[in-house]
């Protein structure tokens, strides 16, 4: 992996934003809808909770078994691309140090289930584990219709419960770089160059997804493609998350 090269100081990466401590926030769930979400979006966070004792749990929504890429050259088809992906997704917990569920959800129609009822199987995972942060994708800001519809639920989910019981909630935001402008900054990051070879093997872990991308960063043919160099420069340096409301209305 020596393509994997990280700066060596992230202070213009994280201008204004507090570092979230690992150590002090409690344990960790995140709620996202599909394999290798988790390792993108959170995956040196996860890595470094669990490094600190603390109990990590992946809620995945759905089998991504809709998803078009099934390797290069194909190493699924439809038929076997559910019982690929979620041994893709057991080996990338294994490297990050967490566990992990499935909601069950279908593929590609989270935005058709009725949010009070996803919301409520997210809470009762809420109350078993008593997370003291919960990480997510933040409603209407995640690109794919099954990200924003898993956030919004997660979102209903904590608003639902006491006020005692609120975790931290954490989102990330995904999409044109005019777009996350208009949003607005992160307020929250975690400096994940400690484990960001972590964080690459549970990416190269779900091997029908990311094989092409893997190809591509270590024969360098990435280094000509604006999006992928920023991609490989500040993906495996910070993680950065907005703060949701812990209430909705």
């Amino acid at each position: 992996m020596d393509w994997l090269e990280t700066p060596d100081d992230i202070s213009g990466l994280t201008e204004g934003m507090t570092p979230l401590d690992a150590a002090n926030s409690g344990d960790l769930l995140v709620v996202l809808p599909h394999p290798d979400d988790e390792s993108f979006a959170a995956g040196g966070t996860m890595a470094l909770f669990a490094d600190q004792g603390r109990q990590v749990h992946y809620l995945c929504g759905t089998y991504g078994d809709g998803g078009r890429r099934m390797g290069n050259p194909p190493i699924a088809n439809r038929e076997s691309m559910r019982d690929i992906r979620e041994r893709e997704l057991a080996e990338a917990c294994r490297i990050l140090g967490c566990s992990w569920s499935m909601l069950g959800l279908r593929d590609k129609t989270v935005e058709f289930e009725a949010p009070d009822r996803v919301a409520g199987l997210i809470r009762e995972m809420i109350r078993e584990r008593r997370p003291g942060t919960v990480i997510t994708f933040y409603p209407g800001h995640a690109v794919h219709p099954d990200h924003d519809a898993l956030g919004e639920a997660t979102q209903r989910a904590v608003a639902g419960l006491e006020p005692t019981e609120r975790p931290l909630l954490l989102a990330v935001a995904v999409g044109s770089p005019d777009a996350l402008e208009r949003l607005g900054p992160p307020d929250r990051y975690v400096d994940i160059r400690s484990v960001a070879r972590r964080k690459a093997g549970a990416l190269k872990a779900h091997r029908s997804q990311t094989q092409l991308m893997f190809e591509q960063l270590e024969s360098g043919e990435a280094d000509a493609d604006e999006r992928t160099q920023a991609f490989r420069r500040e993906s495996f340096a910070v993680e950065k998350f907005y703060t949701l409301p812990r209430t909705t209305g």
